[in-house]
């Protein structure tokens, strides 16, 4: 039988006087408390050194939307940056897994090198086997570069 302190008596003795049989009283983790559910109450649990790591994470996440609010309004630029950064990774990814697809057809493969194949003997044929068409094809490409840099070539000033 267990053996109680005097001071453990005289609280639990105390305790039923004061409550009579309604609530009954019971020993949880070595200490006397009183309560219907297994002898635990609200201000027991309150008490409860975890209860403050409990508030402080409750806490923590009830301030998560203003942290992350206030993240993206301070680094708005650098994060719009990134963003068209993956974006063209991803493009260029999908492109490539496209063209390979494309690759992967049993006849449009080597019906798109013969293509490519014409395009090149036509381009040299056209601008670079004479020298006059030489130096058209130099000239509209300075006419070209006049126009995606917005001044004129070197050569025409």
């Amino acid at each position: 039988m267990e053996s109680k302190s005097p001071d453990q008596e005289s609280k639990l003795q105390e305790i039923e006087a004061t409550i009579g049989s309604s609530t009954p009283v019971q020993k949880v983790g070595g200490q006397l408390s009183q309560g219907k559910s297994g002898g635990l109450n609200f201000e027991s649990i309150k008490s409860q050194p975890w209860q403050e790591l409990v508030d402080t994470i409750l806490d923590f996440l009830a301030k998560i939307p203003n942290y992350i609010g206030s993240f993206f309004s301070d680094y708005r630029q650098p994060l719009v940056t990134l963003l068209l950064i993956a974006s063209g990774f991803v493009t260029i990814y999908i492109t490539l897994a496209v063209l390979d697809a494309i690759d992967d057809i049993p006849l449009l493969s080597p019906v798109l090198k013969l293509v490519g194949l014409g395009y090149t003997a036509w381009f040299v044929y056209r601008y670079l086997w004479k020298a006059e068409n030489r130096q058209e094809l130099w000239q509209e490409f300075d006419a070209f570069k006049a126009q995606i840099v917005g001044k004129n070539s070197p050569e025409d000033v």
